[in-house]
């Protein structure tokens, strides 16, 4: 999270409706999140300063396998965009033996509301992911994973700000693991725009993609 003293407190008491273990990464908020976080039932494990979203969600991994007992992580937006049902679908794929890790994708159901601009820039993110990987995604740009142990134990992100999503799936297709993508909704709003879901920033991913 970052300076999400606004929601992380709903967003907080909806995981822990389902999941017993909530941490939250504070990546230097400067707003009180990591009170609203801690009082709403979350774990909170501070950065310093503020070092993004690849920075925030090794961190996060690296916290969770200190747990030797450890099942599955599950990697969830502070903003409000990721629903609950959809991290407990992915995490009963993980502890069934499924898979090794479960990916989301906003397009294999039609629950997600999103401008044509942003599916063809998105769409357009995966075609290039799945060239570069060969992995073949439908979303390679989706923050909701559920990550077993096994795969968790060797993420080594070191790009700290955007680029660390294809970076993962760069990752994942050196190590082969058994993978599978699970339908689930974005919930778009003008909060979650405003931190990072807009057009633009689906532009600078895509920018990002094509000249690295």
């Amino acid at each position: 999270m970052y300076n999400e003293a606004s929601v992380v407190g709903t967003v907080i008491s909806g995981l822990r409706n389902e999941f017993r273990h909530v941490v939250c990464v504070d990546d230097g908020s400067t707003d009180g999140s990591q009170a609203v976080a801690r009082e709403a039932g979350a774990v909170v494990v501070q950065h310093p300063m503020n070092l993004g979203q690849g920075a925030a969600l090794q961190t996060g991994i690296s916290y969770a396998l200190q747990d030797p007992e450890l099942g599955c992580v599950i990697t969830f937006d502070a903003d409000g965009q990721h629903r609950v049902m959809d991290a407990k679908a992915m995490e009963g794929r993980i502890l069934s033996g499924e898979a090794e890790i479960v990916l989301g994708s906003r397009f294999l159901d039609k629950r997600t509301k999103l401008s044509f601009a942003k599916r063809v820039v998105l769409r357009t993110a995966a075609v290039q992911s799945r060239l570069a990987t060969g992995m073949n995604l439908t979303d390679a740009h989706n923050g909701l994973r559920a990550i077993g142990p096994s795969v968790a134990r060797r993420i080594d992100l070191r790009q700290n700000r955007m680029a660390h999503a294809s970076e993962l799936v760069h990752q994942i297709a050196e190590m082969k693991p058994r993978w599978v993508e699970q339908p689930v909704e974005i919930i778009y709003t003008d909060y979650s725009k405003s931190k990072g879901q807009s057009l633009l920033n689906s532009v600078n991913i895509l920018a990002d993609l094509l000249f690295r």
